[in-house]
């Protein structure tokens, strides 16, 4: 005698599916994009600590978890070929939960963004948008390797960094603090890239023209360390001009020892991708934060 075991579907998410759902682990970038902006704007922020850990909360948790729910949702197809157990296609967050997520974190956001007063609220609302536009459909940029990677990283280091700086100061951030933040939001745009390695068979075949679909790994890893690299020797140049030239060593110590990162990765680009993105991208942020202290006296 057989017993058949008839295993029916969820009907709310695993909690800790749901956790999984909106990636903890991709938080701390545009976390700390932000208290680059808040460092670089000179402004103490002895008075304003709620200020400083509301936008913390708001750039990681808040905006990062629902463009990762976004995504998750609007890539459960790819996901199904990638990575099965992810929480969509594994059926731990089942039916449209995923969708619904994303929709009640948006609006989240939204909420929490009008607390940071007028520039927090626009780069909220601008923050959601860019997350929605990379991921769905019909403009779903995350079928370019140039827009999307792009558009990511404007997202997590540029938007945040210059977010704090002007929740600060309650006006829009000296030029200086705009065109680092911008510089570095462009070298995400290799970091991006870098991310996209882990997806590469699903996007073969769901047609998702990332650059190590459409240039093969190596070429790809060479564009996106190329990508990297010039925004931070542009920096590097730029804090000279500014008569700061210990920062500017400092970033440029930082730039050297990612070349050293570099060349291993060379070695297996899609194998290595996954460690540069966890030891290069450590350096990549520490010169950032070098690059905000440099600019809290020009401010």
């Amino acid at each position: 005698m057989s017993v058949t075991q008839i295993i029916q579907p969820r009907r709310f998410p695993e909690p800790a599916a749901a956790l999984r759902l909106i990636k903890p682990v991709t938080w701390f970038p545009p976390m700390w994009a932000y208290l680059c902006g808040v460092v670089s704007s000179g402004v103490p922020p002895a008075g304003q600590w709620m200020l400083v850990l509301l936008g913390v909360v708001l750039a990681g948790p808040v905006v990062c978890g629902m463009s990762q729910a976004a995504n998750d949702w609007c890539d459960r197809h790819v996901d199904a070929i990638n990575e099965p157990d992810r929480p969509i296609p594994s059926g731990r967050i089942p039916g449209r939960w995923g969708l619904w997520i994303a929709l009640a974190m948006s609006l989240l956001s939204l909420f929490v963004g009008w607390q940071l007063g007028p520039w927090g609220f626009g780069a909220t609302v601008l923050g959601v948008l860019a997350a929605w536009a990379y991921s769905a459909e019909p403009v779903r940029l995350k079928r370019s390797g140039w827009w999307g990677p792009g558009l990511v990283g404007l997202s997590y280091e540029t938007l945040p960094w210059f977010t704090g700086a002007a929740v600060l100061s309650a006006g829009a951030p000296a030029l200086p603090v705009i065109v680092v933040a911008l510089l570095y939001g462009i070298g995400a745009h290799g970091i991006m890239t870098l991310n996209d390695f882990k997806a590469l068979e699903g996007d073969r075949q769901t047609g998702v023209n990332s650059l190590p679909v459409v240039l093969g790994p190596a070429r790809a890893a060479k564009v996106a360390c190329l990508v990297m690299t010039l925004p931070q020797i542009a920096v590097t140049a730029l804090l000279f001009l500014w008569d700061k030239p210990l920062h500017a060593a400092g970033v440029a110590a930082v730039l050297l020892a990612q070349f050293r990162a570099m060349t291993v990765m060379f070695k297996d680009p899609e194998g290595r991708a996954p460690w540069y993105n966890g030891t290069g991208v450590l350096l990549y942020i520490t010169g950032m934060m070098i690059a905000a202290f440099a600019l809290r006296g020009l401010a």
